[in-house]
């Protein structure tokens, strides 16, 4: 998660496997509940534009997460872990909430999902500008050259296709190939790309676009415990504020301002 989700999220069942073993600590008994007057303490990890130490309010789905238990009467400490570190301590206890996750059966164990953010990752293609590529049928795109970052895990319709890959070794070295023509695709979630040719690729404004269909489109979500024993108030009280943004436009305000690309 610390680049594009499609590879952290996806490898992150493994992690919550292996930290699973941290609620047995406890003797399969829920944690303690703190003051009801206690600040939620939040966690995520490095996901520009979604979460990030330097972005602004920690990223919008930190923005969206901290304006929704606030308008619920709750204050928050956020903090930034790597992915995997960040679960375990979301596991152990140290951690109210983990900001920026996928919704999975098996997180269900341990994790309560309330609504999700507003926000979704799209996972799909990059082309150069006036390329003409139809992606919405997969198996087309066998003469493509298609970029992928090695070691990520890609979408399931992507690696059924089984089309011939270029490896990069990330999301930013990917879209400079592609700006140079040494591909034809780009494999890469949209808020990433974006986000990188705004920060960090400007020569590629206006000559990189984003080609539809997305490939997949998964929510993102803010996962609260089901160990703690204050886990439920929280996030009933996340919901109840997120319902309310929904209701008064600060959702949609936020999300325009900070999530361009949806």
């Amino acid at each position: 998660m610390t680049t594009r989700r499609d590879c952290l999220l996806h490898l992150a069942a493994s992690a919550v496997s292996a930290v699973s073993a941290a609620s047995a600590v406890a003797g399969g008994l829920p944690l303690p509940a703190r003051a009801a007057d206690s600040p939620v303490r939040l966690v995520a990890t490095e996901f520009p534009p979604y979460t990030g130490s330097t972005l602004p309010g920690g990223g919008i789905a930190c923005e969206i997460t901290r304006a929704a238990l606030a308008q619920a009467g709750q204050t928050v400490t956020l903090s930034f872990r790597p992915w995997a570190r960040a679960l375990l301590e979301f596991q152990r206890g140290d951690f109210d909430a983990v900001v920026g996750a996928w919704r999975s059966a098996e997180r269900e164990r341990t994790m309560r999902f309330p609504a999700p953010l507003g926000i979704l990752n799209q996972v799909g293609f990059m082309a150069r500008a006036g390329a003409g590529i139809r992606v919405d049928d997969l198996n087309a795109l066998r003469g493509r050259r298609i970029g992928v970052v090695n070691g990520y895990a890609n979408p399931e319709r992507f690696e059924a296709a089984k089309l011939p890959v270029e490896g990069a070794v990330d999301d930013l070295a990917n879209l400079r190939k592609l700006l140079a023509g040494r591909i034809e695709l780009a494999l890469i979630d949209k808020g990433v790309a974006m986000h990188l040719l705004e920060t960090q690729l400007h020569e590629g404004a206006g000559k990189l676009v984003w080609t539809e269909p997305a490939i997949t489109e998964i929510p993102l979500y803010t996962a609260f415990s089901r160990t703690r024993g204050d886990g439920e108030r929280i996030a009933a009280a996340f919901a109840r504020g997120l319902g309310d943004m929904q209701s008064n436009g600060k959702l949609a305000a936020l999300l325009h301002q900070s999530a361009r690309w949806q």
